[in-house]
């Protein structure tokens, strides 16, 4: 366990403010052997720029997309360049906590699980707008019913895996229909996702959150097609 690195995959679109804040934050994180990738997914807020003078010294690899992708395609990107035992999710806002990662990664470093998802809602008060939630709740509902997976938060960003499930998984999906495609393609090699507890932050939609209406729809499409 003491030996095993961690890379940390950090999807980023027009998060200029935010960027540097959660940086030191990923990279004061309690794991001792950690590589840090940042996707800059073709930003329009000056992010690339500031990428390239101020970020990319401080991390272990920046790879640059001539073409926005979505968080998916960012994912996609990063999984592939990762060279970690074990690969987790790091939004680039504010909205999770770097200080948790030894909750969401040990018990993969640890042998005790494949794949885990640090859920929002277990054990602690819902936060968030109301719709947000419900719409969290229900396509975790009929996520679980297509996969036979036990989840709270489906939608959750923290999501670690070891390196090479995730490196042997295509992914498909652009924007955020990530979140139930990889669920249903775990589910499908018939891995248990283990949950932890984590804390969350929310921010709203003036403070840059992007996930909307018709994200919620192509989640739903996403859980019949990828889970038949």
């Amino acid at each position: 366990m003491q030996n095993m690195k961690l890379s940390i995959i950090i999807p980023c679109y027009n998060e200029r403010e935010s960027l540097p804040i959660i940086l030191e934050k990923v990279k004061n994180a309690p794991i001792e052997n950690k590589e840090i990738i940042i996707v800059e997914d073709l930003s329009t807020d000056g992010t690339r720029e500031f990428i390239r003078e101020e970020i990319e010294s401080q991390v272990d690899r920046v790879i640059y997309h001539e073409k926005n992708t979505g968080k998916g395609g960012a994912l996609a990107t990063g999984f592939k360049a990762a060279t970690g035992d074990v690969v987790i999710i790091q939004d680039a806002d504010m909205e999770y906590d770097p200080d948790e990662y030894p909750m969401v990664v040990n018990p993969i470093f640890e042998g005790r699980a494949q794949v885990v998802y640090g859920s929002r809602f277990m054990n602690q008060r819902a936060k968030g707008y109301v719709l947000n939630r419900l719409a969290n709740k229900g396509l975790t509902f009929l996520s679980n019913l297509m996969t036979h997976q036990k989840l709270t938060d489906m939608e959750t960003c923290y999501k670690a895996f070891r390196r090479e499930i995730i490196q042997s998984i295509e992914i498909e999906e652009k924007r955020f229909g990530f979140e139930p495609e990889i669920t249903a393609k775990i589910a499908k090699r018939g891995i248990k996702i283990l949950e932890v507890p984590i804390s969350y932050y929310p921010r709203s939609n003036a403070e840059g959150k992007k996930i909307g209406f018709s994200d919620g729809v192509r989640a739903l499409h996403c859980i019949w097609h990828y889970s038949r």
